[in-house]
């Protein structure tokens, strides 16, 4: 089958939905699919161009059997809401030529955000006669309704209008989470349109390795200490403020350490943050390369999850399968009846506990350092469901069965996937 991925984001990106539509297109490729992507240039998440692809409008690659198309972008390192609205429009405009130079496709698979994308891909699937899956890994504008990121009136209206369109066009509504199929429902999209693929992680790459002998312990100068880890995306929604009090809480325990890990940016308005507040038993990181994900993982005994207390219901982190399947015991800073809490609950593999509380995740980080056995116990509970739920090759037989049932073209995709278990794997063997 001839599958066309349409995804702003793209390897080498290091975090975001990039590693994830890369190991979905070199699945793929290995399962014996000609993949192609239309991707931009590489950029986040410093929203800087990569070394090597500056001042090029076009580059064309090949890695790992997928054919990856890029295209300019517009950039800016601190943008404003006009300078986000000409960067998704660059990539609209620049992304068409591309996809038009290839095969056609038997199916689209689009992500978004960014919305605007819907566009290219719908005309895309208008010209090729096939079918167009959205991947909805956020949804907008609402998300950024909620947490202010946008606030003119004119802006919202109108991105609530591409996201109608965008829902009434695609043939099927992918998303990661049943919170979203909730929202969909709500606002209108047909159920036999929507079927829910979590976001997955490969676990023969990310599983649990000792704390013994990790090199990267050592060279973080963390031996002995009891590792708190926080690794990720810094934006509005996390209020990562809220570890920082967290660590202050616990100062007094010499052999507990937060580490947090992200784009450098940010890690110098925390930097200012903990130097304020006098957290000295705080690290902070500049993201780590992909390779050295597994030590790193490995090298905490507590894996973060935080959302402020305003994120929409629907939120779903990436990285709650990632901690999973490391076997490290997750506390979830997140609101109790949003997505994020519930799938920390359906695995077993972690505590939740009050958004923007510090003394709450205090008291959670603490419980699991003065009881190892609790943290070994809703460790293995995580790792062993991240295997039977979240696993990369379970995501490629759901995908697969999902793009033969499309390209078939029936009326409804009702039913045709398992829902997730915390008995049962979400693909029978």
């Amino acid at each position: 089958m001839h599958i066309l991925i349409y995804s702003y984001n793209y390897h080498p990106e290091p975090i975001g939905i990039a590693p994830l539509m890369t190991e979905l297109a070199e699945g793929l490729v290995k399962r014996g699919h000609e993949v192609r992507v239309i991707t931009g240039m590489p950029n986040y998440p410093q929203r800087e161009i990569y070394d090597g692809y500056r001042g090029k409008w076009y580059v064309t690659e090949q890695k790992n059997g997928v054919t990856i198309q890029r295209s300019y972008l517009r950039i800016k390192s601190k943008p404003n809401l006009v300078d986000r609205l000409l960067l998704e429009l660059s990539f609209v405009f620049t992304s068409l030529p591309q996809a038009l130079k290839g095969g056609r496709p038997d199916v689209i698979i689009l992500t978004v955000p960014p919305l605007l994308a819907t566009l290219p891909a719908t005309l895309l699937g208008w010209l090729y006669n096939c079918p167009v899956i959205l991947n909805v890994q956020d949804i907008l504008p609402e998300a950024a309704v909620r947490i202010g990121l946008l606030k003119n009136k004119w802006m919202i209206r109108t991105l609530a209008a591409l996201e109608k369109f965008a829902y009434r066009t695609a043939h099927t509504i992918s998303v990661i989470a049943d919170g979203f199929s909730e929202n969909l429902v709500k606002k209108g999209v047909p159920v036999n349109k929507i079927v829910c693929i979590p976001n997955w992680v490969n676990v023969n790459f990310i599983h649990p390795l000792p704390k013994e002998s990790n090199s990267w312990i050592s060279s973080h100068q963390l031996d002995g200490k009891f590792v708190v880890l926080y690794s990720g995306n810094i934006a509005l929604t996390q209020g990562l403020e809220t570890v920082i009090e967290a660590a202050v809480c616990l100062r007094h325990i010499k052999e507990i350490v937060f580490v947090i890990v992200g784009e450098s940016r940010a890690l110098q308005r925390l930097q200012e943050y903990c130097q304020l507040n006098g957290a000295d038993n705080v690290l902070l990181l500049p993201l780590q390369p992909r390779e050295k994900l597994p030590e790193m993982l490995a090298a905490s005994d507590v894996g973060l999850i935080v959302q402020k207390g305003n994120v929409i219901s629907f939120n779903m982190p990436s990285k709650i399968p990632l901690l999973l399947a490391s076997g490290r015991p997750i506390v979830g800073s997140v609101p109790a009846t949003g997505t994020a809490a519930k799938a920390i609950e359906l695995s077993g593999g972690g505590i939740i506990v009050e958004p923007e509380s510090p003394d709450a995740m205090a008291a959670a980080v603490y419980d699991l350092y003065a009881n190892p056995t609790l943290g070994a116990k809703l460790g293995n509970t995580g790792r062993q469901f991240a295997k039977e739920n979240y696993s990369l090759e379970q995501a490629l037989n759901r995908y697969e069965v999902l793009f033969y049932h499309v390209v078939t073209n029936p009326k409804s995709t009702v039913g045709i996937l398992p829902k997730l278990d915390s008995k049962k794997s979400v693909v029978d063997s």
